[in-house]
């Protein structure tokens, strides 16, 4: 079974090659990635866990694992294979977990996250995940993806309607720096906002003293998984799709429209031993992420955009040693900042995916796939995101039978 994973294709690179291939650029890609991580997804883990009766204990190592154990996972995977590899946890998977733990202990969630890291290696190992990946057409991948993107866009308007004083001005210089190359070169648009974002909200005395949290180093709290039929039936299959087919596959389709051809199958083996890691502590499976990836590939040399990734999982590793320390940092900035920042380093990646789902084939079925995605509507208890990709693929399969053809013959 390990013939069907990836071997890589570039040498690693060593220390010098890592610094000369670094840049600004590069360094900003990966910021925005690990503020994007480190706020609203957090925020998701907060509201599910307290509602399902987490200690705060068990939340903080939560957080820590899936900071922690991605950080260190996306460092190595990025390293070896050189290109940008992003790891975090399942968002829907999350929410997914929410649900259970109002009739289920935490012992027995635990021991379901247990199980359904097993089965994703078992996928990953056997080759199914990327066969699967193959035959299914990217222009509807892509359309789900857009579907998933286009709230971070919507949140850019939104924010400039209910906090135009901080909002306005980080557009504006972003506009600027994008207009003038010469400029943007030296400060790259994405951090030029970020920089008058964070003096909007010096000026204007936006900073929420009281979420500032004290320096404080993690303290995981390692779990002992409960065996449960009613837990393992209720989570593992939905769990494992949401890390394969929903997050992996929107994270291998932002990778594949930046030019990076990612390992599927040794992804897949990686985020199961990622999950079982995470478990120990209490943490939600982990995933290739969608929206981080793009995040690090939105700019640059495709040859060096695996810094960025390597600045991301550096971010991730030290967050999760002092996960209530930067938790409370992020909270104390205002919401319009942060959906600012992601909705302008998300506008070229955004567009890519428009056009990767409707500049050829398979345009009704990516159409479907966008609009189910778009909105948002859980069935079964998995997400829209994954239901976009079946109802874009049965519609084309219908509807489009020539292109499907044109596709088995590329293939």
């Amino acid at each position: 079974m390990l013939a069907n994973l990836e071997r890589p294709t570039a040498q690693a690179p060593g220390l010098g090659r890592i610094f000369s291939d670094s840049g600004l650029g590069y360094f900003a890609n990966g910021l925005i990635g690990f503020i994007f991580s480190a706020t609203g997804p957090v925020a998701i883990i907060l509201a599910v866990g307290t509602r399902g009766g987490l200690s705060q204990a068990e939340l903080a190592s939560w957080v820590f694992g899936v900071f922690f154990v991605n950080g260190l996972i996306t460092i190595a995977m990025s390293w070896r294979y050189r290109m940008p590899l992003g790891f975090a946890w399942t968002i829907p998977g999350t929410v997914l977990v929410g649900p259970a733990l109002q009739h289920l202990s935490f012992a027995e969630v635990i021991g379901a996250f247990y199980a359904t890291s097993l089965l994703i290696v078992i996928m990953g190992a056997s080759g199914w995940v990327k066969r699967f990946m193959q035959a299914l057409p990217m222009p509807i991948v892509m359309g789900m993806v857009a579907g998933v993107f286009l709230r971070f866009g919507l949140d850019l308007v939104r924010a400039l309607h209910e906090d135009v004083a901080i909002a306005a001005p980080m557009v504006i210089v972003f506009l600027l720096l994008s207009a003038y190359p010469a400029i943007g070169r030296r400060i790259p648009p994405v951090i030029g906002a970020l920089l008058v974002g964070a003096l909007a909200i010096a000026v204007l005395g936006r900073v929420d003293a009281g979420a500032l949290g004290q320096f404080t180093f993690a303290q995981p709290v390692l779990q002992a998984p409960v065996w449960s039929a009613g837990a393992l039936f209720e989570l593992v299959v939905p769990l494992a799709i949401t890390v394969l087919v929903v997050q992996n596959g929107q994270g291998v389709a932002v990778l594949k429209a930046a030019g990076h051809e990612a390992p599927v199958n040794t992804i897949a083996v990686v985020s199961g031993i990622g999950a079982a890691f995470s478990a120990a502590v209490g943490a939600v499976c982990s995933c290739l992420t969608g929206p981080t990836n793009a995040l690090l590939t939105s700019s640059g040399e495709r040859e060096r955009q695996y810094t960025a990734a390597l600045v991301f999982g550096t971010f991730g590793v030290l967050f999760g040693l002092m996960a209530p320390t930067f938790t409370g940092l992020m909270l104390a900035a205002p919401e319009a900042f942060i959906m600012v920042l992601g909705g302008l380093a998300m506008l070229r990646v955004l567009q890519g995916a428009f056009i990767a789902s409707f500049a050829g084939k398979f345009t009704l079925g990516a159409l479907v796939s966008m609009l189910v995605t778009v909105a948002d509507i859980a069935v079964l208890n998995i997400g829209a995101a994954f239901w976009g990709l079946v109802a874009g693929f049965a519609v084309s399969w219908m509807m489009e039978k020539h292109d499907f053809v044109t596709l088995a013959n590329r293939n």
